[in-house]
């Protein structure tokens, strides 16, 4: 990794405590929609408020983009979370967007993916936030039954869990994001949000979010 990429990690982690976009309750956990018990949220949304803030997740999301996967032709964003950025990224990179539905409706035509792409676009995937993966890799098997190629996906956050790299991997999908949880904790425990104490079961969690409680 390069040290500009260190630095953005951590730039982010810092801006998303900012706002609290991030929030670490290690005494009173979070139930996450998937049922899992977690001690920290993360809404990434909250950045599209900020003006400021968008603009960098926007310029940083570019920057990965141009850098790393330049021969996208196309952008796709995951609903919903995605799609704001999705926008935004496609925009200032003057490519054309759609982005990809988690079910097909059940009226109209029944698209997955909304919008129009090139044929056998080379598609660049916008996701806000990777948690297990299922739902932006559902993306990408959408997007690759449509006939295009996916060249690779950035997001915004990732928390790194070993059951969502091993799916990416399975996937054949370079992941590429502007923060991460260590990244956050490390920015946490250097702003005193959370304690050197608290280090403990907060990477305990990530090893297994499944199975982890905070008793």
């Amino acid at each position: 990794m390069t040290h500009s990429m260190k630095n953005l990690e951590q730039i982010f982690a810092a801006k998303l405590l900012e706002v609290k976009a991030v929030k670490l309750q290690p005494d009173q956990p979070f139930t996450w929609a998937s049922g899992w018990k977690s001690p920290i949220y993360c809404d990434n949304r909250k950045a599209l408020s900020f003006p400021a803030l968008r603009t960098f997740v926007k310029t940083e999301l570019s920057r990965l983009v141009m850098e790393h996967f330049p021969e996208a032709d196309a952008v796709a964003g995951v609903a919903t979370g995605a799609i704001a950025q999705g926008a935004l990224v496609a925009d200032v990179l003057g490519k054309p967007f759609a982005y990809v539905r988690s079910k097909a409706k059940d009226h109209g035509m029944g698209n997955l993916i909304e919008g129009e792409l090139p044929q056998d676009a080379k598609v660049i995937v916008v996701e806000d936030l990777i948690s297990t993966g299922g739902s932006s890799l559902k993306a990408v098997s959408a997007l690759r039954e449509a006939g295009h190629t996916v060249v690779g996906m950035v997001a915004s956050f990732t928390y790194g869990f070993p059951v969502a790299q091993d799916a990416f991997r399975e996937a054949g999908v370079e992941l590429l994001t502007l923060s991460n949880y260590n990244a956050v904790l490390a920015e946490a425990l250097r702003t005193g949000y959370i304690k050197e104490s608290d280090m403990e079961l907060l990477n305990a969690w990530r090893q297994d979010p499944a199975n982890w409680n905070a008793e």
